[in-house]
């Protein structure tokens, strides 16, 4: 009788992260993506997540499902055409643009609070779609992130001055704190609102083993910043 109550006690409709297909075109693009239980009718803002060489788009979109459940938000996380790394354009933004679209198809989304969150080359994709399409995206946050130099004068005359949230290990031997350091420097003379948090200790992939001590100050960051009009997404050519 108490293992039928137990049993009884798990609520059928508790939410899982699901594995979707996206078509475009003759392509096919897989993503993750947790819509808790929390999310009804009402436009709920939306992470999309990017993840790092070599992994796909499940373990950062598991980083953010408790948070995501108490703080009622979708979280959605593809994989790249490549998993060594993220490209301009196979990955972005058009198909950022695409995806986005199909989650709000299903889903009712606050447009007006769509973020980035990336780790690694995922992190510096993320901030490099967030200055490309600075009036579609309210805030980016990302965890070991370089800035990337080709292009580097054009994307920072960017049209918004979106709000950007960086954390980096100081123990990171694949980007160096000193490389976080000089993005941001760019960034805040550019008169970008940065928000920078060296971790002590933390190595690359430290995320991956100590991620509630990095997307739950992420999402912090993130929740406060809207767009003060609608959406607007650049069409690049």
């Amino acid at each position: 009788m108490l293992a039928v109550l137990l049993v009884n006690a798990v609520p059928a409709t508790a939410a899982t992260i699901t594995k979707e297909t996206l078509k475009i075109d003759r392509d096919s693009r897989t993503y993750f993506m947790f819509v808790p239980d929390s999310v009804g009718t009402e436009p709920a803002p939306l992470v999309v997540t990017l993840h790092g060489s070599g992994r796909d788009g499940r373990p950062l979109v598991e980083l953010f499902r408790d948070i995501a459940s108490k703080q009622r938000f979708i979280v959605v996380g593809p994989d790249a055409t490549d998993r060594r790394g993220w490209q301009v354009p196979a990955d972005g933004p058009a198909f950022l643009y695409f995806l986005i679209e199909a989650v709000k198809l299903k889903h009712a989304v606050d447009g007006r609070r769509m973020y980035l969150f990336g780790h690694s080359a995922g992190a510096s994709f993320a901030l490099t779609m967030g200055l490309m399409e600075s009036e579609y995206f309210a805030g980016v946050a990302a965890h070991a992130v370089a800035l990337q130099r080709e292009g580097r004068e054009q994307l920072l005359t960017a049209s918004r001055k979106l709000p950007i949230a960086i954390f980096h290990g100081t123990s990171d031997r694949v980007i160096s704190i000193d490389t976080a350091r000089e993005g941001r420097d760019a960034l805040l003379k550019s008169g970008f609102p940065i928000d920078f948090h060296e971790l002590a200790g933390f190595e690359h992939n430290t995320l991956y083993t100590r991620g509630v001590t990095i997307v739950g100050p992420a999402w912090e960051f993130l929740k406060t910043k809207a767009l003060d009009e609608e959406p607007r997404y650049q069409v690049y050519r």
